[in-house]
C-alpha cells in the first residue's frame, strides 16, 4: 500500500527510472546526498491518480552536505557529470552547506535538516541508496499530506509573512492541481 513510507519505497524501487536516477547519485559519493523534492512527490501522486505515463519534471533536485567546500561551481561539475551518464535529464545539484546563504537563514547541519525547511509538507522528501542499494527515505513532516494530496508550509514557511508571502506565491506558479486534479491547498488564507 503506498499509504506507507515502506509502500513508497517500493513503488520507487519497482521503477527502474528513479532507480537508475538513485545510482547515477550515488556513483558521485557525495556526503549525505538525497534525490528529493519533486522527483518523489511527484511519483506518489502519479500512483495515486492512476497515470499511465510519468509526469515531466522541471528539474531532478540532488542534494548534499558538504562544509569542507562550499564552492558553486563544484556543483554544476557534478551536475555535468550526472549529464554525460544522463545527457536528457535536467540535474540541480546543490551542497546545503551553502544554502542556507542563498536563502538567507541559519547554517544547515544535514540535508535533512534544508529538506525540512523546503515550502510545503509534501515536498519536504527525499530518498537514497544505502550501502546495500536499498531505497531509504526522509520525510521529516511524515508523508501524510502528500498522499492526502494536502500542500501546506512547513512550520518554517509559517514562520514569517515573508515566508509565507513566498509560499504563496510558489504555489500559484506551481499550480499542481492544473496536473494533479485531487490536489488541495490547505492555509492559503492570508
Amino acid at each position: 500500500m503506498i499509504q506507507t513510507n515502506d509502500g513508497i519505497i517500493r513503488i520507487i524501487q519497482e521503477d527502474k527510472w528513479m532507480m537508475d536516477i538513485l545510482w547515477s547519485a550515488q556513483s558521485l559519493n557525495l556526503p549525505d546526498w538525497w534525490v528529493c523534492a519533486g522527483f518523489v512527490r511527484s511519483k506518489i501522486w502519479d500512483v495515486l491518480h492512476e497515470f499511465n505515463e510519468r509526469t515531466l519534471l522541471p528539474d531532478i533536485d540532488v542534494i548534499y552536505f558538504d562544509e569542507s567546500n562550499v564552492n558553486e561551481a563544484i556543483e554544476k561539475h557534478y551536475e555535468n557529470r550526472l549529464k554525460q551518464r544522463h545527457p536528457g535529464i535536467p540535474w540541480s545539484v546543490k551542497n546545503q552547506a551553502r544554502m542556507h546563504t542563498v536563502n538567507n537563514d541559519f547554517p544547515y547541519s544535514s540535508s535533512t535538516e534544508a529538506i525540512a525547511k523546503f515550502p510545503e509538507t509534501a515536498t519536504a522528501l527525499g530518498v537514497q541508496l544505502d550501502e546495500d542499494g536499498r531505497v531509504v527515505m526522509t520525510a521529516p513532516h511524515g508523508i501524510e499530506d502528500v498522499v492526502n494530496f494536502h500542500i501546506r508550509p512547513t512550520p518554517y514557511f509559517s514562520e514569517t509573512k515573508e515566508q509565507m508571502e513566498y509560499y504563496h506565491h510558489r504555489v500559484r506558479k506551481k499550480n499542481w492541481q492544473s496536473v494533479w486534479h485531487k490536489v488541495e491547498l490547505l492555509q492559503m488564507e492570508k
